[in-house]
């Protein structure tokens, strides 16, 4: 028995694919299966043909026909159990008898023909063995990939942790930083995650950590009785009402002096948001674009008045790559219609209904090098509730007993973003503390603006929503607000990004951009 070769051609006896198992040039094997078809009767069934050379040994696949070229010596029923296994192979690896499918899987189908013929001589194979050689199936493979993907999670729970950790010290020096600028003993004010303050702090004597002010002792009784509070009654019953309260809250310093003579009250250190942004590693050519938010939501939902402002600022940092153009990529469905577009004079403008194209108005110069330059800008006004990164619920419920149960939560309405240190500040009722009973991050008291300020490390995507509830003395629901929000965004309400860079005169560059969204005001209005 000698395979000369395993075929698929149509109807008309052209080849779609052939393995040839012994020397035979292209013209002589396509002579062959152009022949083919002449040499079917009509009218009759067979399985074989034969000529004064070869014999064809066949089978039809639909519009096509299955064939083995064998020598005439060839053992006729071994070359039809040869064919079958053949077209079981074809029908287990296409999905159907089409010339485009079987070209599409003709590198696969030729490497079978050669597992079930070797040099024309037929292979002890099955079906299950042909297709298990072909996956090339590896246990010592399927073991090592297995070892390298628990190493890939184990890596990436140690970097969790690690974070996790680096985190907490974070807000551990913080919580420190305001122990420090709130004075020693019992003056610390907001108890962290829980508001429970350490309980040797309460009886600490006071420490100097507040700057006495220096006049001298003879004006100190005039400036105590104008100003200051004296050490009496008051402390007590302020006293008694944190031990009422289990300890819970802190007292306000200013309730309870460490000293006759208080100094001002230092200035809050202003936060730098943008700093809890992931850096980017930024390219010869590198994007930045920035937005700033200004919304005033209402109690009930809705928007009273909405404005975004953004601006792209290109920098290049190669000679060899200052004549380029930037390709601005189409913002997501139902974002960007209302924006306005206001190009750098030496820009060509966006035109309607065509790509936006950065670009300068002569290709023969480049742009700046080594030189920050803003390319673009854009803004939008109006009330579209779309442009919103995030809606707050501030839900207070006054009770019969002079009490109030304030339940607030938030969510992330633009799945884009990715929202880093949030924080919610909830005014407070004048001489009232919360209880507060569950919630969602940390929370701690300001003393300056006798509020409940809410912090959320990250809100994206994975975890978008969160909640705080706590319960206050007071039953004026408008005294919960306006609630103001702060946060540093990574992306773009306006769906602006650059979809590639190209050279003027052809190429593409590699670039690196950052969208950076921060708050000139955000609030939800009583």
């Amino acid at each position: 028995m000698v395979v000369l070769a395993a075929s698929i051609c149509t109807k008309g006896g052209k080849a779609v694919i052939s393995r040839q198992f012994r020397d035979m040039t292209r013209a002589r094997i396509e002579s062959l299966l152009t022949s083919f078809p002449k040499l079917i009767p009509t009218n009759i069934q067979h399985t074989s043909v034969e000529t004064a050379e070869v014999r064809y040994v066949y089978q039809p696949l639909e519009e096509l026909y299955i064939l083995l070229i064998t020598n005439k010596a060839s053992n006729i029923l071994q070359d039809i159990e040869t064919l079958h296994l053949i077209a079981r192979v074809v029908s287990d690896m296409c999905r159907n008898a089409e010339e485009r499918e079987i070209l599409k899987n003709a590198f696969d189908l030729l490497g079978a023909f050669d597992e079930i013929v070797s040099l024309g001589y037929r292979e002890p194979v099955s079906l299950v063995q042909v297709r298990n050689v072909l996956e090339m199936e590896s246990h010592e493979e399927k073991i090592q990939e297995i070892i390298a993907r628990n190493k890939e999670a184990e890596a990436k729970e140690e970097l969790k942790r690690r974070a996790k950790q680096l985190e907490m010290q974070r807000r551990e020096q913080q919580r420190r930083a305001a122990s420090g600028m709130g004075g020693g003993g019992g003056n610390f004010l907001g108890g962290g995650a829980t508001g429970y303050a350490p309980i040797p702090q309460r009886f600490e004597a006071p420490t100097p950590q507040r700057t006495v002010s220096p006049q001298p002792s003879s004006s100190r009784t005039p400036a105590f009785k104008s100003g200051g509070m004296k050490l009496g009654s008051k402390k007590t019953k302020q006293a008694e009402l944190l031990d009422a309260l289990g300890g819970e809250l802190a007292v306000d310093e200013q309730s309870v002096p460490t000293s006759p003579v208080h100094a001002p009250e230092p200035a809050a250190p202003v936060k730098d948001y943008a700093s809890s942004l992931p850096a980017v590693a930024q390219e010869s050519v590198h994007v930045s674009i920035k937005e700033t938010i200004s919304v005033d939501l209402m109690r009930e939902g809705g928007v009273n008045s909405l404005e975004v402002k953004g601006d792209m600022n290109l920098h290049v940092s190669e000679d060899t790559l200052a004549r380029i153009r930037l390709l601005v990529a189409p913002p997501p469905s139902g974002v960007g219609a209302e924006v306005q577009f206001k190009q750098h004079p030496n820009v060509v403008k966006f035109q309607a209904q065509k790509e936006r194209v950065v670009v300068l108005k002569d290709p023969g110069r480049g742009f700046p090098v080594n030189q920050p330059l803003g390319v673009l800008k854009w803004r939008y006004s109006g009330k579209d509730e779309t442009y919103v990164p995030l809606s707050i619920n501030c839900w207070p419920s006054p009770s019969n007993d002079g009490t109030c149960e304030v339940n607030i939560e938030y969510e992330l309405e633009n799945e884009t973003l990715s929202l880093y240190d949030v924080v919610i500040s909830i005014p407070l009722p004048a001489g009232s503390y919360p209880t507060v009973s569950s919630h969602t991050g940390e929370w701690s008291l300001n003393p300056s603006s006798h509020s409940l300020d809410w912090s959320i490390s990250q809100v994206n995507a994975d975890d978008r929503s969160g909640s705080l509830e706590f319960s206050i003395g007071g039953d004026d629901a408008g005294a919960f607000f306006p609630v103001k929000v702060s946060f540093a965004a990574h992306g773009s309400l306006a769906g602006v990004s650059i979809a590639s860079v190209d050279l003027v005169d052809g190429g593409a560059v590699k670039f690196s951009q950052e969208a950076i969204v921060s708050i000139e005001n955000y609030v939800v209005s009583g």
